[in-house]
C-alpha cells in the first residue's frame, strides 16, 4: 500500500533480482543487489538497491527509483506533485534504516 496525500494505492512488488541469493554469509567485497518492481492502477515504479560494506559496521545502500505513470489522474499528480514520490521512497528506507540498525518494525506503529 503506497500512500500519496490523502489518497492509498493498492500494489503489487515484485522481486525481480537478489543476489546473492543467500545472504547469510556476505563476504566483505560482495555487492548485494536488491530490485523490484511495483505496479498499482496508473503507476509502475522499478527499484534498484545496492549494498556494499563500507567500513567497520557501516554499509553503504544506493536505491535507484524510476517511476512511470499512465492514465490522466496519476499523470497529474506526477506533476503536481513530484516530491510526494522522493518523500515516500526516503520514508521506506528511513523505515528499513531502524529495522537495521535498532530492530524497529514499523508496522507495529501507531498512528
Amino acid at each position: 500500500m503506497m500512500q500519496m496525500g490523502q489518497r492509498k494505492l493498492e500494489c503489487t512488488e515484485t522481486i525481480t533480482r537478489r543476489e546473492p541469493a543467500d545472504l547469510r554469509e556476505i563476504p566483505k567485497t560482495t555487492v548485494v543487489h536488491f530490485d523490484r518492481e511495483i505496479a498499482g492502477e496508473g503507476m509502475w515504479s522499478a527499484v534498484r538497491d545496492r549494498l556494499t560494506e563500507s567500513g567497520p559496521e557501516t554499509t553503504l545502500w544506493e536505491s535507484e527509483n524510476e517511476y512511470r505513470f499512465s492514465g490522466f489522474m496519476m499523470k497529474l499528480v506526477a506533476l503536481l506533485m513530484p516530491g510526494a514520490f522522493r518523500k515516500q521512497s526516503q520514508q521506506h528506507m528511513q523505515d528499513f534504516k531502524a529495522f537495521a540498525e535498532r530492530g524497529e518494525d514499523v508496522r507495529e506503529a501507531t498512528d
